[in-house]
């Protein structure tokens, strides 16, 4: 019987131990509200794979869990198991280096990413079993893209079970197992699912990469601009600069001036492979750059969604350009502008036009923002 309104999905990392993967379907299924998979999925490599496939379906333990807890059926087959390939493209049977854990990592995160583009799944991800990196990745690809609703699990079982190879779950039934010349009652059994804690940055973040080391590579690049900067937005139709919660309305011409700064930071970018711009100014137009004809057309792109029905009479009172002088304006006025609105002199010499380098007309001006901040639309 179904007790909730998504399709539960459970997601293992499995290594020589399947006990843990019977261990936590069974601390699932006799929770309240019990969790039923629709959908079940090992993370492996191939002696994983070949190990829980005969122990959980061959052998029978994971439908002897079903009975034992009415649970069934666990949709659990051979296209249940995921193992990452080599560069030859075969099936990996352990991780032994770098290039091994880099694939194990990709095929756990986009498993990950996969699974969170559908709203109505939860994913409940056991990271019990496998090698630590293995762990790891499926942790991190978690804190990545979960969902407020998925959850991640680690399973505790008493001490002495641990070790012992023909203990998969704890019998309804008391019976006695040896393990190591010992015998062990299952009435002493204990298994504990703990949920973990982890912080969730999907919708701090806005990942696309598969590969594991891109994905953290842009994660911190994001974390470490949103720190320090807030983000710059441009509504063109509707005449605003939004920067962090601050809207500011500026006059068309202003803000046509204004986004051809910005367009020039991020279209002709000196170092574009560089993630941060860490106050250079390379990219900083001279105004005899800005004050030609062919400049004006290129502005006038952006002038038509901003004020349309001026782009005739701009373009007509200025036929050979926007004279420098009226350029000097628009960046005194932008300046006073964006100043009052952010109230804040460090904010503004960041976000306003402001001077690199000083020659009367081919005086170079910019905005300092950071790049990877900055949208337009």
């Amino acid at each position: 019987m179904r007790h909730s309104a998504f399709r539960e999905i459970c997601i293992f990392i499995s290594g020589a131990t399947p006990q843990v993967i019977t261990e936590t379907l069974c601390a699932l299924g006799a929770g309240s509200p019990p969790v039923l998979p629709q959908e079940v999925y090992i993370i492996t490599t191939e002696k994983g794979r070949k190990i829980a496939e005969d122990t959980l379906l061959v052998q029978g333990i994971l439908r002897n869990l079903e009975e034992e807890y009415q649970l069934g059926p666990i949709p659990l087959n051979g296209r249940s198991f995921l193992v990452p390939r080599d560069a030859e493209d075969r099936p990996l049977s352990d991780i032994r280096n770098d290039a091994d854990n880099a694939r194990m990592g990709e095929l756990i995160t986009s498993l990950i990413q996969e699974k969170t583009d559908d709203p109505a799944c939860r994913l409940h991800c056991s990271l019990a079993g496998g090698r630590k990196t293995m762990s790891f990745y499926l942790g991190a690809a978690m804190q990545m893209f979960a969902r407020p609703w998925d959850r991640l699990y680690h399973v505790l079982v008493t001490p002495e079970f641990e070790s012992s190879p023909e203990f998969f779950f704890k019998p309804r039934k008391a019976r006695v197992l040896s393990c190591g010349g010992k015998r062990l009652d299952t009435r002493h059994a204990e298994i504990t699912l703990t949920e973990l804690p982890f912080i969730r940055l999907r919708d701090k973040l806005s990942l696309e990469d598969v590969r594991f080391r891109d994905l953290v590579a842009e994660g911190q690049k994001q974390i470490d601009i949103a720190v320090t900067l807030p983000e710059l937005r441009v509504d063109l139709s509707g005449r605003t600069v939004k920067i962090g919660d601050k809207a500011i309305k500026l006059q068309p011409l202003q803000l046509m001036l204004y986004v051809a700064y910005l367009r020039h930071k991020l279209n002709r970018c000196r170092y574009p492979a560089r993630p941060y711009c860490q106050g250079c100014t390379k990219c900083f137009p001279s105004l005899l750059e800005l004050a030609g004809k062919t400049a004006l057309e290129e502005m006038a792109k952006d002038y038509h969604m901003i004020a349309p029905a001026k782009v005739g009479d701009l373009l007509h009172n200025n036929s050979s350009g926007l004279p420098v002088e009226t350029i000097r304006q628009g960046i005194s006025k932008i300046k006073r502008t964006i100043g009052a609105a952010l109230d804040d002199e460090a904010l503004t010499a960041i976000y306003a036009i402001t001077t690199s380098e000083r020659k009367y007309a081919d005086s170079r001006h910019g905005i300092r923002a950071e790049k990877g901040r900055i949208r337009i639309g």
